[in-house]
């Protein structure tokens, strides 16, 4: 009988070598996300006789139950029946954020199986671009319907999270369970998100600032808005160049290293076929795309029946459940003193979020003919400021310790405490609420 592996060649048709020769590189967020999957008992799948029935089974194994997540896929469909049977818009909101769990995961995989035929440079820009496929996702939900407030605060959230929850989880941890051995991590990488995290939250400043320097007004407000549009386009350069940096010229910076290489989980092979990984990836991607329509429908009831504020849900709830599978990757391989991939992980992902998802969300608005613009107001771009200036002096010496994981948690609670105290009004589908200046009562923007 033909091995599952004759099987995958032929499904992909252009798959041979060696795993050695095929293997992509591997940056840091697949290998957090490798942490939380399992292998896959196949011996029952192998006897099937009939070589369609068997790629299915063989699928369904790798890609539903190879993760240790597979216990929330449930939620799916319930968060689907919820809303159907009108059972209560916020247990629609917290099945959906349930289940956008181990999607999120599951996409990297995705990703990573289709990076073993088209190559590192493909795989790679395939990786950036759906890497944060839940937040863009929602992102673009939320714009549709012009709730210009849940995509600020929940793309804020997911930067903070990255840099203060995460980045700090990861140190203190790994700080704790390291405490006889010297933790140290190669700062090139950090050097090079931390860099463009300054770009980004200047293009966050300016607007704010000169908004603030200018006389109230309508022109004001359109100044801000072209502002906004010019500083989105120059953020979308410079992480073209931060792509081209790392996946052509200094690829090296932020590749798993091979000492690193000794995760059992991990397969060195492809373990499903390209177009099955591809099919795959366009149905989980359109599965969180329903779920995220129906968190941005519910979020105002939730908000209401939780007694919550949409910002605190928005900044705060949504990060952490949407990257939970990433997130606790970033930790465990802290745990392991393997800090240059948690660090990987959390720079990484905030700095595709700040110089990404960010400005692609303004140019979205823009041809969508929403007024969407940089000005997050200033208490949270006062909190997007500290988070990074924190951060960059948290890792410039290339070094770690618990301290300064604590140090970053209690920012990040703090943070969050002012936001479960902020009261902000209900959201409406209209601007009426808005000032001339874009500014809006409660300090957020409300629509």
């Amino acid at each position: 009988m033909a091995s599952l592996n004759e099987y995958v060649n032929l499904e992909s048709g252009n798959l041979k070598g060696s795993s050695k020769e095929i293997r992509p590189g591997r940056t840091a967020h697949n290998v957090s996300s490798s942490s939380l999957r399992k292998k896959s008992d196949l011996t029952l799948v192998s006897k099937v006789r009939f070589v369609f029935l068997r790629l299915l089974l063989t699928n369904l194994q790798e890609v539903v139950l190879g993760t240790k997540l597979s216990i929330l896929f449930p939620a799916i469909p319930l968060a689907i029946v919820a809303h159907i049977c009108n059972f209560g818009r916020p247990w629609v909101f917290a099945l959906s954020m349930l289940g956008l769990t181990p999607l999120a995961e599951r996409v990297s995989f995705l990703t990573e199986q289709i990076a073993f035929f088209t190559g590192p440079t493909v795989g790679g820009l395939l990786n950036a671009t759906c890497g944060n496929a839940t937040e863009l996702i929602i992102a673009f939900f939320a714009l549709y319907q012009r709730k210009i407030e849940v995509v600020k605060c929940s793309l804020l959230g997911s930067i903070l999270s990255n840099l203060l929850l995460v980045l700090g989880t990861s140190l203190f941890c790994g700080g704790i369970a390291n405490l006889k051995k010297e933790q140290k991590y190669d700062r090139k990488q950090a050097d090079a998100n931390t860099s463009l995290l300054i770009l980004g939250i200047l293009c966050h400043m300016l607007p704010l600032m000169f908004r603030h320097s200018m006389n109230s007004g309508a022109a004001t407000s359109n100044q801000v808005l072209e502002l906004s549009r010019a500083s989105s386009i120059v953020m979308l350069l410079a992480y073209t160049a931060y792509i081209f940096f790392q996946l052509k010229t200094h690829r090296q910076f932020f590749e798993e290293q091979e000492d690193d290489q000794d995760n059992d989980d991990v397969s060195e092979e492809p373990v499903i076929g390209f177009y099955s990984a591809f099919a795959w990836l366009v149905g989980m991607t359109a599965v969180i795309a329903l779920l995220s329509e129906l968190v941005v429908r519910t979020i105002e009831d939730a908000s209401e029946s939780w007694g919550l504020s949409v910002s605190f849900i928005s900044i705060i709830l949504l990060p952490i459940v949407g990257n939970a599978a990433e997130h606790a990757g970033a930790v465990i391989f802290a745990f392991k003193n393997k800090l240059d991939i948690s660090l990987g992980v959390a720079l990484g992902s905030a700095t595709q979020i700040s110089m990404f998802v960010v400005p692609l969300s303004i140019i979205v608005a823009w041809i969508m003919g929403v007024d969407m613009n940089l000005d997050f107001n200033l208490l949270e771009t006062g909190s997007l400021f500290v988070a990074v200036l924190v951060t960059a002096f948290t890792l410039q010496d290339g070094t770690s310790h618990y301290l300064k994981g604590l140090v970053l948690l209690l920012c990040y609670i703090v943070i969050g405490a002012c936001f479960f105290v902020l009261r902000t009004p209900p959201l409406h589908h209209t601007n009426v609420l808005n000032r001339s200046d874009g500014s809006s009562a409660g300090g957020v923007m409300v629509i």
